[in-house]
């Protein structure tokens, strides 16, 4: 039967002439653009290092969808905006998908098909998610080095976030904070001052009303080691964190591990005391000027159960409303930075932190990493990780795309104007053409990033 699509459409009115449309373009595609995510794919050797990761029980005479083309199908899918496994039935045979995963465009057969990638993905196991992890890490951390062999700094971020669920899936559990069943994964950045982004090394799922400090201080250990090995031991690691890793077995192992930290502190009624007088003082400056004033204050600290005194900056803060009561906004940070280092810098350098809160809104937003429908939990912890390597494509891109309108697109833009391309495709035996749009309004950035990745201009014809 055909398809009800294929059959076209008619508008009899509306516009000058009769409007006919019909689904009927052979060895056509909407992802024109994916060539550009595959040689980048290619360069880094990122879905190469994956594969190597996962194993393969199947009888090698009955294999007909190789691990590596599964996982480059899967992962171009999520970057392309495919986030469910039932879409690979819809892209199964779409040429510039098959040309990227490494079959003829044309005469290549059809891709895997949903219920093919849905045991692939159920089928991988938690160690060996572990490996895909660390490698996804190491090739982060290695073009990082690269890029910038001596860095006077590198700075880790790690953000726990929430992923509500609507299932029954394992491993989901009621926290009382979001009042929701959920998962509550947490994703680590790494990024240097003078490359600017940061960019993601890290990414796992875990169980709901699980604690902050859960799969956190493993990660960091082993990430600081392999940061070490390949920086030197010199260069200097800073932490950022929120306050929900406020702990004592947090401190204590940063302070172990030799490294410096900027860690956001919840009030309590100790520290509400001592910003009260300056409050006063805040609130009069506040009056004078018309609007938000404040001021900076450190001390020694020292919570029940630590261990030592820590440096504590406080920034007190009044922000004036019109037709409403003034709000007080207090805020203090942790962190054993050298005195040279003001509070008011301190709490800066705290503040840059925020940029990560717009990596995982795209992480969110635009690849849907929260997408862990599946019954089983480390079959959801594999979407996430195929998802980040999707994402670590995606930064990769826009690394090269550094001197264009594209440099801090974010990466849904970038999905729109450069890979969302209607193309045609030609396959023979001695070369594959694709025909774009001539008024193709972003061509100029998309042979931008094609120079950069290793194509070379075509002579106009």
């Amino acid at each position: 039967m055909t398809h009800s699509t294929q059959q076209g459409v008619l508008f009899d009115e509306g516009f000058s002439r009769p409007l006919h449309v019909r689904f009927d373009s052979e060895g056509s595609s909407s992802d024109g653009g994916l060539p550009l995510l595959a040689r980048l794919d290619r360069k880094l050797g990122l879905t190469g290092a994956l594969s190597d990761c996962v194993g393969d029980p199947r009888e090698p005479g009955k294999v007909r969808h190789e691990v590596l083309e599964m996982l480059r199908q899967r992962i171009f899918g999520l970057a392309l905006g495919y986030p469910d496994v039932r879409d690979a039935d819809r892209l199964a045979g779409d040429p510039c998908l098959k040309h990227a995963c490494g079959r003829g465009p044309i005469r290549g057969e059809d891709l895997a098909s949903a219920a093919t990638l849905c045991r692939f993905e159920n089928r991988v196991r938690a160690r060996e998610l572990v490996w895909m992890q660390r490698e996804l890490a190491s090739g982060v951390i290695e073009r990082l080095h690269q890029r910038c062999p001596k860095p006077r700094r590198v700075v880790l971020d790690f953000d726990p976030s929430v992923d509500k669920t609507h299932g029954d899936q394992q491993m989901s559990l009621f926290d009382g904070f979001y009042r929701h069943w959920c998962y509550l994964p947490i994703f680590g950045f790494l990024s240097v001052p003078e490359l600017g982004e940061q960019h993601l090394v890290h990414a796992r799922l875990r169980p709901g009303a699980a604690s902050p400090a859960r799969g956190f201080l493993r990660a960091l250990r082993r990430m600081v080691g392999e940061i070490r090995d390949r920086f030197g031991s010199r260069t200097e690691i800073l932490v950022r964190l929120d306050s929900a890793f406020a702990k004592p077995i947090v401190l204590d192992t940063l302070e172990a591990l030799g490294l410096k930290y900027v860690v956001c502190f919840p009030s309590n009624a100790v520290l509400k005391r001592w910003v009260e007088p300056v409050l006063e003082e805040v609130r009069l400056m506040a009056e004078d000027e018309d609007g938000a004033a404040r001021l900076f204050e450190e001390r020694t600290y020292r919570a029940r159960g630590w261990k030592k005194e820590r440096r504590l900056i406080a920034k007190v803060e009044v922000i004036p409303y019109k037709g409403r009561a003034t709000k007080d906004n207090p805020r203090y940070v942790l962190t054993n930075l050298p005195r040279t280092f003001k509070p008011k810098t301190i709490y800066e350098i705290y503040c840059q932190r925020g940029e990560v809160e717009n990596r995982i809104k795209e992480l969110k937003n635009d690849l849907e990493i929260d997408r862990t429908s599946c019954s089983s939990y480390v079959a959801n912890q594999a979407r996430v990780m195929l998802t980040a390597a999707a994402y670590v494509l995606l930064q990769e891109l826009r690394w090269e795309l550094r001197q264009t309108d594209f440099a801090r697109a974010q990466v849904g833009r970038m999905r729109l104007c450069l890979l969302k391309i209607g193309a045609r495709i030609k396959e023979s035996v001695r070369r594959i053409v694709m025909h774009y749009p001539r008024h193709f309004p972003f061509a100029t950035a998309w042979c931008v990033a094609a120079r950069r990745l290793g194509a070379r201009a075509l002579q106009a014809t």
